[in-house]
């Protein structure tokens, strides 16, 4: 299981390649509420490549901020890779970043379903003028706390992912 120490390591590592390859970042979030930005921006020196962070935990933050259509969280719900990848796109579209991350999902302890258990994330990610990639993953019921660190862990690969790829 990954710890805060983990992710501030990982963290540090990230922005060093990101620098180093001229990239900015914006963050959309949901889940996770902002522990993304705020694992990149505790490292000093992380306004060189930290562009803007976009909290989105209501359906309507998502519709109004990152312009997910309300359609498409009324037809496939707000922990879906079409949400996932929607939110991304607008993180691009609403921000100045070459890449963006986006996390939807049911941290827990409540809130799951059949379909949609508890520890069900989609994350989305881009580089600006490149395919979005989606990845789900299932975490179960490892706590809250938990499931939100894994998940600020597969955003900081996902974010690397995508720098490293072709641009």
């Amino acid at each position: 299981m990954i710890t805060p120490d983990d992710l501030e390591k990982r963290a540090a590592a990230l922005l060093v390649d990101l620098h180093d390859a001229g990239l900015m970042v914006a963050t959309a979030e949901s889940c996770t509420g902002g522990l993304v930005a705020g694992v990149l921006t505790e490292i000093a020196g992380s306004s060189a490549v930290f562009e803007r962070g976009f909290v989105t935990y209501s359906n309507e933050a998502k519709t109004e901020i990152l312009g997910v259509p309300k359609e498409l969280i009324e037809s496939h719900g707000a922990v879906s890779e079409e949400v996932a990848k929607s939110m991304a796109i607008g993180a691009i579209a609403a921000s100045r970043a070459d890449l963006a991350v986006s996390i939807t999902g049911i941290a827990g302890p409540g809130g799951g379903s059949t379909d949609k258990p508890v520890g069900l994330v989609h994350f989305g990610a881009m580089r600006r003028g490149a395919k979005i990639i989606h990845r789900e993953m299932r975490f179960g019921e490892i706590g809250r706390h938990q499931v939100r660190l894994e998940s600020v862990g597969v955003a900081l690969g996902l974010l690397g992912e995508i720098a490293s790829a072709s641009g």
